[in-house]
C-alpha cells in the first residue's frame, strides 16, 4: 500500500474490533475479504502554504467544544495556537464567569457544563459571524457566544430535556436553533411513569435564536442523536437511534434499521400556529406529537445506530453514518418533499449507501464532491466521492489515512457552508496513546490537522488537547469582526448601568454610597491604581464593586481579587465588572489586581476593612 495511506496495526484492529460486539465483527470479517477498493487520490490540486511564522495572523478561526469543561476553546489554523477560552458552563477565573453578577445571572446557579457541539449563526449558507450557539448535555441547556466579543451572552435551558446533545442552526438566515435530547423521559417528568419506559419521549426543540426563547418542542419515536439543517430552511434533522426504545444496551442493537428524522419545518409551525400540541408547567411552548406516522416527521431508515448527520456544502445530500454498519447512506433533499408527500417511500431518498469501513461516524466535505468520514474502529479517516458512490462506480473511495486514535468528529475548513474551501481537514481523537510525553493517568487527547488542498490527504499537525473537544469548526477569518475595546454603552453593562444611575453617579465615579446595610462601591481601574484605596464596611453588609476599566489601551485588563472571599475576575479595557457578597469576617482583606498591567503591577491593591 501506499505509504501515505497508512495501516493500522493487526493486533490493535482485532483488539477494536472484539469491543462492538457481533455486528461490527461481522463487518470486520466482510471488510477483511478484501471488499474494500482503496485507490490513489487525484491529481494534485492548489498548493497551500501551512506556515505561520511568527508576527504572522493564520487564515482561520477555529471554535472548538471542549466537552467536560463545559466551555469554547478558539484556535487558530492551520498553527493550531490556542487563541482563548469562552466559558459558558463552567466557572473561570480569568473574566470572573460564574463570579460577576452579570455572570450569575446568566447561569442561574448551575456549576457545571459538558459541551459538545457548536456552530454559528448564517446568512444565505454562510457564516454571519454574529452569534455561535452550544449545546450543554448535562443540564439541557444551550448557549449563545456573541462573536464580536467571544462571550456568552444567554443560555436558555430547553424544558423536558435530558441529554441535550445535537444541534444546529438554521442556514438560510439568523432564525433558529435546533437541538436534540438524546435521553427519553416520561411527560411530564414528575414521578408518574418512572418505571413504564413506554411512556418516555425523546424530544426535537426550537429556540429562537434572537430572543433564546423556546418556539416548540416535537415528540418523536426513539432516541436522537445528531443534528442538521437544509439550505432553504425547510428541514431540521436529527440521526436516531436505539428505534427499538430500550432502556439497556442490549436492548438498543436489535434493530438493523434505526432512522434519520427529517422535521418539517412549515407543517409545525402551522400546527403551532393554530394552537395544536399540548402543554405542561414547565413552559408555554407546545409540544407536538411526531410520533408514528404524521405529517411533521419523516422516518428515513438508515443502519443501526446512526450517529452523525452532515448536509453537503452544495445542499443537496445528508450524510448519515451508522455506528454499528461499515457504510454511509447518501439522502436525497429534494426527493424528502415527495416522501413527506406520500409520492415516494422514505427509502427511496436514499441514494447510495457506500461501504467505508468500520464505525464510521462524521463527515466533513471539501467543495470538490470529496467527502472525508471518520472511522472510529479503524482509526482512519475515508476520503471518498459522493457522485461515484451514487453511480455505483467502483472507485469511490480515494484515500484512507490512519489517524491517532479513535477519531470521533471531523471538520473541513468552511465545510457546514456553501463556501466549503477544501483547505484543510481536522480529525478529533479520542485516544492519544504513544503520541506526548506521559502525564499520568488521564491523557490528552489528540487533534490532527490535514491538508487536502492538493487533492490528497497529508498529516500536517498532531495537537494534545485538555479533554474533550468533542466538535470544531473551521472559519475563515474574514467572516468574523472582533472589538479591540469596550464601548461603554454596549449591552453587556445593563444591570450595572441602572444600578450607578440609579445611585446617581457614572461608570469610574470611584465613590462609596451607603443604604442601610447593602454597600456600594464604585471605582475605575487605571494602571497601576485603582480609584478606591479603601473600601470601609461593617460586619453583615451586602457590598457590590462595580470596577470600570477606563484605559483604553487594548490588552490592558485589569484584575480584582479579594484576598480569602473567592472572588477573583477581569475587566479589559473599557469593561464594567460587578460583584457582590456579604461581609462575614472583621479584619483586613487586600484587593488586588491579577492581570500584570503595568511596571508597577504588585503595587496595584487597595484594602477592604470590615468594621
Amino acid at each position: 500500500m501506499n505509504k501515505n495511506n497508512l495501516v493500522m496495526s493487526k493486533d490493535r484492529r482485532s483488539f477494536l474490533r472484539k469491543t462492538l460486539g457481533v455486528s461490527v465483527a461481522a463487518a470486520a470479517v466482510y471488510f477483511a475479504s478484501g471488499a474494500m477498493n482503496v485507490v490513489k487520490a487525484a491529481s494534485k490540486k492548489k498548493v497551500v502554504s501551512h506556515v505561520v511564522n511568527p508576527g504572522e495572523l493564520d487564515k482561520y478561526y477555529g471554535f472548538w467544544s471542549s466537552g467536560q469543561s463545559g466551555e469554547v476553546r478558539v484556535l487558530a489554523v492551520p498553527s493550531m495556537r490556542e487563541l482563548k477560552l469562552i466559558p459558558c458552563f463552567n466557572y473561570d477565573c480569568t473574566n470572573g464567569w460564574g463570579i460577576t453578577n452579570y455572570s450569575k445571572q446568566i447561569l442561574k446557579g448551575y456549576t457545571v457544563g459538558d459541551t459538545h457541539h457548536l456552530h454559528l449563526s448564517y446568512n444565505n449558507g454562510t457564516y454571519d459571524g454574529k452569534f455561535g450557539f452550544i449545546n450543554d448535555k448535562s443540564t439541557g441547556r444551550v448557549a449563545r457566544v456573541r462573536l464580536d466579543v467571544m462571550e456568552t451572552d444567554a443560555i436558555t435551558k430547553v424544558p423536558y430535556a435530558q441529554g441535550t446533545h445535537g444541534l444546529f442552526t438554521s442556514r438560510h438566515k439568523l432564525d433558529a436553533v435546533f437541538c436534540n435530547s438524546e435521553f427519553a423521559i416520561p411527560l411530564p417528568n414528575d414521578g408518574r411513569d418512572i418505571e413504564n419506559p413506554d411512556k418516555y419521549v425523546a424530544l426535537h426543540t426550537c429556540i429562537d435564536a434572537k430572543t433564546m426563547k423556546v418556539r416548540w418542542q416535537v415528540m418523536i419515536d426513539g432516541n436522537l442523536d445528531l443534528c442538521a439543517t437544509d439550505y432553504q430552511g425547510k428541514y431540521s434533522m436529527g440521526t436516531c437511534y436505539n428505534s427499538e426504545e430500550g432502556v439497556l444496551l442490549e436492548d438498543m442493537m436489535s434493530a438493523d434499521r434505526d432512522h434519520l428524522t427529517v422535521f418539517n419545518l412549515e407543517k409545525i409551525e402551522e400546527a403551532v400556529n393554530q394552537g395544536k400540541g399540548i402543554k405542561f408547567k414547565e413552559s408555554d411552548a407546545p409540544i407536538i406529537d411526531g410520533r408514528g406516522k404524521n405529517p411533521y416527521v419523516l422516518y428515513i431508515p438508515v443502519p443501526k445506530n446512526p450517529h452523525g448527520v452532515n448536509i453537503s456544502p452544495d445542499g443537496k445530500y445528508a450524510i448519515c453514518s451508522g455506528k454499528l454498519s461499515p457504510t454511509a447512506s447518501v439522502i436525497s433533499i429534494e426527493k424528502i418533499a415527495d416522501a413527506f408527500a406520500g409520492k415516494i417511500a422514505p427509502k427511496d431518498c436514499i441514494l447510495a449507501e457506500p461501504e467505508l469501513g468500520l464505525g464510521p461516524l462524521h463527515t466533513a466535505f471539501d467543495g470538490r464532491g470529496n467527502c472525508y468520514t471518520t472511522l472510529f474502529l479503524d482509526s482512519m479517516v475515508c476520503m471518498w466521492n459522493i457522485d461515484k458512490a451514487i453511480k455505483g462506480d467502483k472507485d469511490y473511495l480515494i484515500q484512507k489515512l490512519d489517524v491517532h486514535y479513535q477519531p470521533g468528529h471531523i471538520n473541513a475548513s468552511m465545510s457546514e457552508t456553501k463556501d466549503a474551501d477544501g483547505n484543510y481537514v481536522v480529525s478529533l481523537n479520542k485516544f492519544s496513546k504513544d503520541r506526548f510525553l506521559p502525564v499520568g493517568p488521564s491523557y490528552p487527547d489528540n487533534d490532527q490537522l490535514i491538508g487536502i488542498s492538493e487533492g490528497r490527504m497529508k498529516l500536517l499537525h498532531d495537537g494534545p488537547v485538555a479533554p474533550e473537544p468533542h466538535d470544531a469548526l473551521i472559519v475563515n477569518r474574514s467572516l468574523i469582526k472582533t472589538v479591540k475595546i469596550w464601548n461603554i454603552n454596549d449591552r453587556k453593562f445593563a444591570y450595572e448601568r441602572k444600578l450607578v444611575q440609579d445611585l446617581g453617579l457614572e461608570f469610574g465615579a470611584n465613590k462609596i454610597v451607603r443604604k442601610d446595610d447593602k454597600v456600594f462601591a464604585i471605582m475605575s481601574s487605571i494602571a497601576p491604581n485603582y480609584g478606591l484605596k479603601v473600601i470601609d464596611v461593617n460586619l453583615g453588609d451586602e457590598v457590590t464593586i462595580v470596577q470600570t476599566n477606563l484605559d483604553k489601551v487594548e490588552d490592558l485588563t485589569h484584575g480584582f481579587c479579594l484576598s480569602e472571599h473567592n472572588l477573583n475576575f477581569g475587566v479589559s479595557p473599557g469593561e464594567t465588572a460587578s460583584v457582590t457578597f456579604r461581609a462575614t469576617r472583621r479584619g483586613v482583606f487586600w484587593y488586588y489586581c491579577t492581570w500584570f498591567c503595568h511596571a508597577l503591577h504588585l503595587e496595584m491593591r487597595g484594602r477592604l476593612l470590615v468594621h
